[in-house]
């Protein structure tokens, strides 16, 4: 694992506007810098980057965070990809925690195994573009497929000699381990010795999501030769065919900008899909789908549409395996191309345009393409048409959404002419085998019953303290440190037992206020991500007296940071559209701390004698209700009285 100490040093080196500047034209505006959202189409600037507070916040997709979340959602790093990014960018040394012999030892045979892939796939682009064999053999038979070289490049493709024991040769005179030659599956050996296991083949390098080399496709071009046409690297530490797919770091930008990713059998299907300029293409190397390589892809968008070649031999086979995106809550597309032509050749024969239309009009939702296959074979044949049915609600009972279930239900419904009673039966029936809840149909309800279900429930609605903690964590993290003026309610009973009030201002630090007043209503944050930044921030404060904005926002958690960003990119939003040019001023609420504080806190009170006095009500209304139960109403009336004296107080903050 990557130290603490290097995380810290990545964080104070790194310059949010500095590594978005890679990425987004950035333009001055204020203190901070603003640009076009990378993560939308859009004419006017949404995103804005504050190099004080070493954040950013993209106002159209509501996007924000720090320098590492910006990479971990615009380059779809992980946390660990991100902070080397990072470290390398800034020339910065990663300092890793102790680990035991065993995991420095497993650690460097990983990393051993990237750098001998890595210099595999420079050997076999070498071999390419320079020496005579690669270029009449490779370098044509790629051209011939009309692979132009600027797209050669770019998916690194090459080619092994067909010498027997050509790349083994080079890298042992590299310096590279034959152990790690023989792990990655670039090198076999046998009794005769070692054997390159791509020779005579051109190549296609598989890449992980953050772009390294994890293994390799090798198609054969002799005809004659007595071997697989596809040859991939075996399973190894780093590379597991049933967890990538072939073009994912090439696409995955695309893929989410596009908000939906197209999906191929081939590596050649992939290449030229991409070089006519659909980039939101993968492959799944004409093998089946795994739910590990769908989950890959539901990183980055919840929709898939698979391309199937218009004569494709066990289609009917294929789109059963579909039914694992189903699972996985995506939205399934499906699209055949013309007898004869496969995403490969389509690609090549049509403009981008065409491709982009021909995509639009042809998709067909998934249980509405299989409907169609389906009744197709079925020929009106009654037994095969329930078989139709059946095959219909499997692949709808694998959806995890009920609202989907039931529309697709109405929807075959329709198409099948087959009651939704039945269709729902069917569903529950499959349910039943998973355990799952499903709908039931009821019948109508009238009289009292009808009434209580229309009634609107209180649990329906937003809780209001969740908003007022939102608000107390901003009040933190932005004027936490500073000093103000607080208009205190100090409320006392006389001899009688009446509540009476007294006013008094008082000087104290915004977030000794907070910490006091939440400590003497002995209450908690309800919002678990609020409770953790609370605490955050007011052990910060009583620590070091401060908190640094730029300091809080190093959260590993996404979300949190995400959170943290929405608070700080609050009052400053108005920025985006120069509102001062225009005559038309944002007040500063710096102008009045003390009384956006009591106001806070008073209102926030108020919500939490509600809360108790609605329990102590439902107490005393119990049928098994005690007397003592029912003296809470006293404690009732003192509530109400209270509630009424903090009204009053409240009306006069605002």
């Amino acid at each position: 694992m990557i130290s603490r100490n290097t995380i810290d040093q990545v964080y104070e080196t790194a310059r949010v506007e500095e590594v978005i500047g890679d990425f987004v034209v950035l333009k001055k505006s204020g203190s901070n810098f603003k640009g076009l959202s990378p993560f939308s189409q859009e004419r006017t600037p949404s995103f804005m980057v504050s190099p004080v507070k070493q954040i950013w916040k993209d106002f159209s997709s509501g996007k924000g965070g720090n320098v590492v979340a910006f990479l971990m959602e615009h380059e779809h790093f992980t946390y660990p990809e991100a902070i080397r990014f990072l470290a390398k960018r800034y020339n910065i040394e990663i300092e890793e925690t102790e680990q035991s012999d065993e995991e420095k030892e497993k650690a460097n045979a990983r990393e051993s195994l990237y750098l001998v892939n890595q210099y595999a796939q420079d050997s076999f682009a070498q071999d390419l573009w320079e020496s005579s064999e690669g270029m009449a053999i490779g370098l044509s038979y790629f051209r011939e497929r009309g692979f132009t070289d600027e797209s050669i490049r770019f998916f690194s493709l090459g080619y092994a000699a067909e010498q027997r024991d050509h790349f083994y040769q080079k890298a042992t005179k590299a310096g590279y381990a034959e152990n790690f030659l023989e792990e990655t599956g670039l090198v076999i050996k046998n009794e005769r010795g070692a054997v390159d296991r791509f020779r005579g083949r051109v190549i296609f390098p598989i890449r992980s999501m953050a772009g390294r080399v994890q293994g390799f496709g090798g198609r054969i071009l002799s005809t004659t030769a007595k071997t697989a046409k596809y040859l991939n690297s075996p399973e190894s530490d780093i590379y597991h065919k049933s967890k990538v797919l072939y073009g994912m770091f090439e696409a995955k930008k695309a893929i989410a900008k596009e908000d939906v990713c197209y999906l191929v059998e081939g590596y050649t299907d992939a290449i030229q899909m991409y070089q006519q300029g659909v980039g939101n293409v993968v492959s799944s190397s004409g093998t089946a789908l795994t739910s590990e390589q769908i989950r890959l892809i539901r990183r980055l968008t919840s929709n898939i549409v698979v391309l199937f070649d218009g004569d494709a031999a066990g289609l009917r086979a294929a789109i059963r395996g579909i039914d694992l995106i189903l699972e996985q809550g995506m939205n399934v597309k499906i699209c055949t191309f013309p007898v004869g032509e496969d995403p490969d050749s389509f690609a090549k024969s049509h403009t981008l345009d065409e491709i982009k239309e021909y995509l639009d009009s042809e998709a067909k939702d998934f249980i509405q393409f299989k409907t169609d296959l389906l009744l197709q074979e079925a020929d009106n044949d009654p037994v095969k048409k329930s078989n139709t049915v059946r095959e219909l609600v499997q692949s709808i009972a694998k959806i995890p959404d009920p609202i989907k279930q039931e529309i697709y239900i109405k929807q075959c419904a329709n198409t099948m002419d087959v009651s939704e009673a039945v269709l729902f039966n069917a569903l529950a029936q499959e349910q039943s085998k998973k355990k799952v809840p499903v709908r039931k149909i009821n019948q109508p309800v009238s009289g009292v019953d009808a009434i209580v279900q229309k009634m609107p429930s209180k649990e329906s609605g937003v809780n209001p303290l969740l908003s007022l903690e939102r608000q107390i964590i901003g009040i933190l993290l932005q004027y936490g440190s500073q000093e103000a003026a607080f208009d205190e309610l100090f409320i006392s009973a006389d001899e009688e037992g009446n509540l009476m009030e007294e006013s008094k201002i008082i000087q104290s630090k915004v977030h000794e206020k907070i910490f006091l007043d939440l400590q003497q209503d002995e209450v908690e944050l309800i919002q678990p991500e609020f409770q953790i930044l609370y605490k955050q921030l007011i052990e910060r404060f009583q620590l070091e007296g401060d908190v640094k904005p730029e300091k809080i926002i190093q959260q590993e958690d996404p979300h949190l940071g995400q959170i943290l960003t929405d608070i700080l990119f609050a009052d400053e939003a108005h920025q985006l559209h120069d509102w001062e040019k225009k005559n038309i001023f944002v007040k500063d609420r710096k102008s009045a701390v003390g009384q956006l504080v009591s106001e806070t806190i008073l209102t926030f009170r108020r919500h939490l004698i509600d809360q108790k006095i609605q329990s102590l009500m439902d107490i005393a209304k119990k049928p098994d209700a005690s007397e003592e139960d029912k003296i809470f109403l006293e404690d009732v009336m003192q509530y109400q009285n209270l509630k009424k004296l903090l009204s009053r107080k409240l009306n006069r903050v605002l």
